[in-house]
């Protein structure tokens, strides 16, 4: 289906100068200072394939902003058109399909708000300010991604502006290749501006529980740790973080917390502990608990790594890490392995645990020192590393998209790519160049 559209109205375009410019080209990383000509705050799939249409004829680059949350900044492009999809920001939900749409420009916290209403909830990353096309279209990890699957898993349909303004439905029955494509591939095919969602019955209760350790004596608790999150029913989620010299082992349990008990009851046991934290919470509460941590305007740099396997060698690195950096780990598997590995884009469905190690600041004179920290924390992992997630992927360029993706399924994006944007307008991304 195409769609020819008039420009959209001189009130929903932003120049440098106007109110509401520098607010709106300001992202979640403080690091990203960057000035496009103008701003175009779409309202409709029509308003984005009117902007695309324009930006092309101008010969200007193009930045998709939603949540913002990429750490390079892709959104933003100097002297370019950035597509602020943030008014495109509503959700339906309908809880007798278990159901919802999910407009582009949405954030993760509003779609919970509207699921969570009816005890239903699908995989929506951890952060609520976060965007939800991002996060979808790079995988999309989450609490819930070991019982129902990764974001990507869950979308019926996609609603997408290709690169020469159509507007196209995606999904297994029309356009299956780009149906392919857009579940894990990033932003490379086009602008989504609707979502349609699998909603699942997963009632509104959680529990949380974290045990604190110093790092230098964590050794042993943290490889009962890892080997409790392996056989750990799908309902939980082990996490763990190192920062400040201490480790923190922990987990996550959606849905009832009676049964989560025994599994609190391992985690606690593990010692000598600093600190013990506990709590039963709602979902929705949950999906909020990092969001002052993961607050805008600080500057950011962070590396990530996936691990089929967490060794021993492994846990001695990650306890090993310089404490002025964060670094983090979060089981996989489950529903994610379930999905067959040529299903979608995303295609690591080995992955046991992810890493990511960040550095969080405010002062722009620490750059240099705070990026040079991550970066050594992230090399003492790196070894027993086996890819990496498209959406913690920085400058990496061509040897980043290699680990992301195996040789046959980066091929193919290359041809779906092709097929699609074979010109690589949507290119302020983790790029996938077309096939020639």
């Amino acid at each position: 289906m195409s769609t020819q559209t008039p420009r959209p109205a001189e009130a929903d375009v932003l120049n440098p100068g106007d109110d509401g410019y520098d607010g709106a080209r300001r992202v979640w990383n403080a690091m990203v200072d960057r000035r496009p000509r103008r701003i175009v705050r779409c309202r409709s799939a029509a308003d984005v394939a009117a902007a695309v249409v324009a930006a092309r004829a101008e010969g200007l680059e193009i930045g998709i902003r939603c949540g913002g949350h990429s750490v390079v900044g892709h959104a933003v492009p100097d002297d370019g058109v950035m597509l602020d999809l943030r008014p495109l920001g509503a959700v339906r939900v309908d809880p007798d399909s278990r159901r919802a749409w999910l407009q582009g420009g949405a954030l993760l916290g509003a779609l919970d708000a509207a699921t969570q209403a009816h005890g239903l909830a699908t995989t929506a990353g951890n952060v609520s300010h976060t965007g939800a096309g991002g996060l979808i279209l790079g995988g999309g990890m989450g609490w819930l991604a070991r019982q129902h699957g990764l974001s990507c898993d869950n979308v019926v349909s996609f609603e997408v502006v290709t690169a020469d303004g159509q507007v196209l439905r995606a999904s297994a029955d029309e356009h299956p290749d780009l149906y392919w494509a857009l579940r894990g591939g990033g932003g490379n095919f086009g602008v989504v501006t609707e979502f349609e969602l699998r909603l699942h019955d997963t009632g509104t209760r959680a529990v949380t529980a974290e045990v604190d350790l110093p790092a230098t004596d964590a050794r042993d608790a943290m490889r009962t740790w890892r080997d409790l999150a392996m056989d750990a029913p799908r309902a939980a989620t082990h996490l763990a973080v190192v920062a400040g010299g201490i480790a923190t082992l922990g987990l996550v349990w959606v849905g009832d917390p009676e049964a989560a008990r025994p599994h609190v009851d391992a985690l606690t046991a593990l010692g000598p502990v600093v600190a013990e934290r506990v709590a039963e919470t709602t979902y929705v509460a949950l999906q909020t608990r990092e969001d002052d941590i993961e607050a805008h305007d600080i500057r950011r740099y962070w590396k990530g790594h996936y691990f089929a396997a967490l060794t021993d060698d492994a846990v001695d690195a990650f306890l090993s890490h310089d404490p002025a950096a964060a670094a983090s780990l979060q089981r996989y598997g489950g529903a994610i392995a379930d999905v067959p590995v040529d299903s979608t884009a995303f295609s690591r469905r080995d992955t046991a645990f992810e890493y990511v190690g960040a550095a969080r600041w405010t002062d722009p004179d620490e750059d240099s020192t705070r990026i040079a920290v991550a970066r050594a924390n992230a090399s003492l992992v790196e070894p027993f590393a086996s890819g990496i997630y498209v959406n913690t992927l920085g400058d990496d360029g061509i040897a980043g998209l290699q680990r992301a993706y195996p040789p046959e399924t980066l091929a193919r994006l290359r041809a779906v790519k092709a097929a699609y944007d074979p010109q690589n307008v949507f290119h302020l991304n983790q790029n996938i160049p077309p096939a020639s």
